[in-house]
């Protein structure tokens, strides 16, 4: 069988791919970036492809002699594109798998992508749904199947990450009032699912909740991550977060959550069980038994406990040098700058270009780092090492002083080099 993959560089489509490589089956991935896919995924053939821009006839090229695809594309987050991605990308591929007679498509929407959805994310979800559906509604000449999973867990997951990250606070941050349910189930076992679907002799020709054997609060979640992580979660002290703050943070990019995953997670994500069951005879496993045959590590834990702190940093960063920018402007005390400056061999009009030059820098790395520019930290680290060296030069004095100005750029350089490390795309 050869299957394609849309969307294997994402959380799901890493671990379906991987799965579909080890039984032996000719898997092929494909994204927007094969460059990235190819280190992602050593060994696997790739190809490139664009949802947001691709069309039906272009997926109909890329098709011919695909046994199977399985559409694992998702996205989430302030701007992103759902009509684009989830709803008419989807579209125009199920559109090009029909008319490349591809005998099977299997699609990953989400729980709640129903007539209850109210999100974008949901909506466009079901649009793709519904368009699918209909295609070929009884799987005469393409057979299909829509699982549409609850929260999604495991290595490499946002949403691991999130409660794991929770779970490792001091003080244990608890979401809605601790009573929002959620039912997980492991990436292991919807894999085996979309494996189960692919195998099967018959389409299922039908839309699925895929959902875990127990629904619990965030609360229950975070303490599942945590004893995971080896923590005693007996002892750790719960706060309440009221929604607002929670939209705050969302908002202002602190954490991997976003405005429209915490709707989502307020509205519930449940379903029964039963029908799962019933469709594919496969058994979700209980979280806590799937996530002991995957034991955590120091670096997990370690992971965990950073992850707060990365948006922190690179708040503080920013500060330092939107402050330090500002500052310069007129917000310092009239005449405190000339003296170095004239030190430097500059006056008049030339220290004041000067003067607004640096300022003006000093601010456009602040808002490159706010905005997680990838080369804004470093940037940051040249633009200090370019003042440092040149204080260094006309007023060494300064190293000596009481109050660091110098000094305290080697703790400014630790916290930009961690910040770069740390919020870096791979590769």
């Amino acid at each position: 069988m050869r299957v394609l993959v849309v969307g294997a560089g994402g959380f799901i489509g890493r671990h379906l791919t991987a799965r579909l490589a080890g039984e032996g089956l000719q898997v092929v991935a494909a994204g927007r970036d094969p460059n990235a896919l190819s280190r992602l995924l050593p060994g696997v053939e790739i190809v490139p492809c664009n949802l947001a821009h691709d069309g039906s006839g272009d997926w109909a090229q890329r098709l011919n002699g695909f046994d199977a695809v399985v559409n694992c594309a998702g996205i989430i987050g302030a701007g992103a594109d759902y009509a684009g991605v989830h709803q008419r990308g989807a579209i125009a591929l199920f559109d090009g798998a029909r008319g490349a007679d591809v005998g099977r498509v299997i699609q990953i929407s989400a729980l709640g992508a129903d007539e209850t959805g109210t999100t974008p994310y949901h909506r466009s979800k079901r649009a793709a749904d519904d368009h699918l559906a209909r295609l070929d509604a009884d799987g005469t000449a393409m057979g299909w199947a829509i699982l549409r999973p609850s929260l999604v867990l495991g290595r490499g997951g946002a949403s691991s990450a999130l409660f794991a990250a929770l779970a490792a606070l001091p003080v244990r941050p608890r979401l809605g009032g601790g009573h929002w349910q959620v039912q997980p189930i492991h990436v292991d076992d919807l894999v085996e699912i979309v494996v189960h679907l692919l195998r099967a002799p018959r389409a299922l020709c039908a839309r699925l909740d895929v959902v875990g054997p127990a629904a619990m609060s965030t609360d229950e979640l975070t303490a599942v991550m945590g004893r995971w992580l080896g923590l005693e979660m007996g002892r750790t002290p719960v706060l309440p977060i009221p929604r607002w703050l929670l939209s705050f943070v969302t908002l202002a990019g602190i954490g991997p959550a976003s405005p429209e995953s915490l709707t989502m997670l307020a509205a519930g994500n449940t379903a029964p069980l039963a029908p799962l069951v019933e469709a594919t005879g496969i058994m979700p496993r209980l979280l806590e038994q799937v996530l002991a045959l995957h034991p955590s590590t120091s670096a997990d834990l370690a992971m965990s406990r950073l992850a707060p702190m990365i948006p922190v940093m690179r708040w503080l960063l920013a500060l330092v040098w939107l402050a330090g920018g500002l500052v310069s402007l007129g917000l310092a005390p009239a005449g405190s700058t000339d003296a170095m400056l004239e030190r430097l061999g500059l006056a008049g009009t030339a220290a004041m270009v000067a003067l607004w030059a640096g300022s003006l820098a000093d601010i456009a790395v602040g808002l490159a780092i706010l905005a997680r520019w990838r080369g804004g930290a470093l940037a940051g680290v040249m633009l200090m090492g370019g003042y440092t060296t040149i204080l260094s030069a006309v007023a060494p004095e300064l190293w000596a002083d009481p109050f660091g100005p110098l000094v305290k750029n080697l703790a400014v350089l630790g916290l930009s080099l961690a910040v770069h490390a740390l919020e870096m795309r791979r590769g």
